[in-house]
């Protein structure tokens, strides 16, 4: 496996660990910036929060200048340095300005539609109880309950109100599955911004549906050859072009700090109001809290109001595709490594050489080659437990919801929904788990109906 052995630190990374593979982005270059790593061996994996002794318990929760352990970082050119350092300083402005904080919460309550249901799923609970009629209580997050059919709009209008109190009168962000870019020009057209999504080619094609509200919504789409990281490599050439007027808003928890810190911040109501809802209907906090992982967004947004509770136990699902053995899916904390990509360091799907492969998944938003750098350093620490589901088994979630619940879930958080197949049947009677519907899934509805004539056809 190819390393780099750093022992003369060049101007562009310096004492990077040098068992750490690099991940070289073959579309975009991002030069790095002189960085200071912590050493390795400050760094213990273990099971469960109450037994991390080399890792400070608040440091998984705080942040210092957007590192999470060896993770995160601005891995970017010097020409970037300082419109970050803006936009940090605006960030950490907003979260202490009662203004702005009385106008986000009103937003989010009359537009967005917030706080979303916490819905007992009495038929899937049934449907996982055992033979003596036990088993776990199943709750569902309904983020897709939000305005635009997903958890996205949290970020994106947070941030866009910031874009404009930035004077940015133009913003462009990057989609996949397009439930962001959604989320995105909704959000610029409340607040009369200029709106570009960059979106892959492919995925144009999968999500048709979302690429004509985006344009209903007055966003210009452009297509970009390739999926969701090519996207995202031409958001930021097109950001870097213009960086006094265009606000990059990033959709989830990826990329140079502050992005990440920024969208987890926004995206943190969904477990504040989970924490609010299990006190009301069951008087505690869940037992479980299970979510998809993409690159990070929606789960930290459920998990990170919980990581300092040491009895909940957090769960994410990444994408499997055809297999873990097959070379097409998209399991970034299963199978990857320890790169930069995107300006951040963190875990990515990259060959012997470090160049960054492809991932592979039937849910389209989950197609990404990396994740963010708090999710990798969770499964740095143990805190947090990354299982997979396959195509197969994600397609079989989401007609199960469908047909016992009358909701029909994103393939994305199909993903999370598969795996209470292997989980229910290890919890004890009246185990608490909620589950994050991270989106909606008719945008989806034609997917998986090709998925199962093809099958047919097999």
């Amino acid at each position: 496996m190819a390393t780099f052995n750093l022992k003369t630190p060049s101007l562009n990374h310096r004492k990077v660990l040098s068992s750490i593979k690099i991940g070289i982005a073959p579309v975009v270059s991002l030069p790095m910036i002189p960085q200071t790593l912590p050493d390795s061996n400050a760094f213990t994996i273990n099971n469960t929060l109450s037994t991390l002794k080399t890792v400070d318990k608040k440091d998984i929760v705080n942040n210092t200048g957007g590192k999470f352990g060896k993770f995160g970082g601005k891995y970017v050119p010097e020409t970037l340095i300082t419109s970050l350092a803006r936009l940090e300083a605006e960030f950490n402005l907003v979260l202490h300005d009662s203004e702005f904080q009385e106008e986000l919460t009103t937003a989010l309550r009359d537009y967005v539609g917030r706080e979303t249901p916490l819905y007992f799923a009495q038929r899937l609970t049934n449907h996982y109880k055992n033979s003596e009629g036990e088993g776990p209580e199943i709750y569902l997050k309904r983020e897709d309950l939000n305005h635009g059919g997903a958890h996205k709009i949290n970020n994106a209008l947070a941030q866009a109100m910031i874009a404009k109190r930035m004077g940015r009168k133009s913003i462009v962000a990057a989609t996949g599955a397009g439930q962001h870019g959604v989320a995105t020009a909704a959000a610029c057209a409340k607040l009369s911004l200029d709106c570009t999504i960059f979106m892959g080619a492919t995925d144009m094609e999968k999500q048709a549906s979302n690429v004509l509200l985006m344009k209903h919504l007055g966003a210009e789409v452009e297509a970009v050859d390739g999926t969701f990281k090519d996207a995202s490599s031409e958001a930021i050439r097109a950001w870097v072009g213009n960086l006094e007027t265009r606000y990059y808003l990033a959709g989830t928890a990826v990329g140079p700090h502050p992005c990440p810190s920024m969208v987890r911040e926004f995206q943190s109501i969904i477990g504040k109001e989970t924490r609010k809802q299990g006190m009301e209907k069951w008087g505690g906090r869940p037992d479980i809290l299970v979510a998809c992982v993409g690159s990070g967004s929606n789960a930290l947004g459920l998990f990170h109001e919980f990581i300092k509770d040491e009895d909940v136990r957090l769960i994410g699902v990444e994408a499997a595709g055809f297999g873990l053995d097959s070379g097409k899916h998209a399991a970034t904390l299963t199978r990857g490594d320890v790169g930069v990509y995107h300006g951040a360091m963190s875990y990515l799907l990259q060959d012997e050489e470090g160049q960054i492969l492809g991932p592979h998944s039937i849910g389209v938003g989950l197609e990404y080659p990396g994740v963010g750098p708090e999710v990798s350093f969770l499964k740095e620490t143990g805190r947090a437990e990354f299982h997979t589901a396959t195509d197969e088994e994600a397609v079989a979630a989401y007609l199960r919801l469908c047909h016992l619940e009358g909701i029909f879930p994103a393939l994305e958080a199909s993903h999370a929904l598969a795996f209470l197949e292997k989980l229910c049947p290890t919890l004890p009677n009246g185990t608490k788990v909620v589950v994050n519907i991270s989106g909606r899934g008719d945008k989806d509805a034609a997917i998986v109906f090709q998925y199962q004539l093809d099958r047919l056809s097999d």
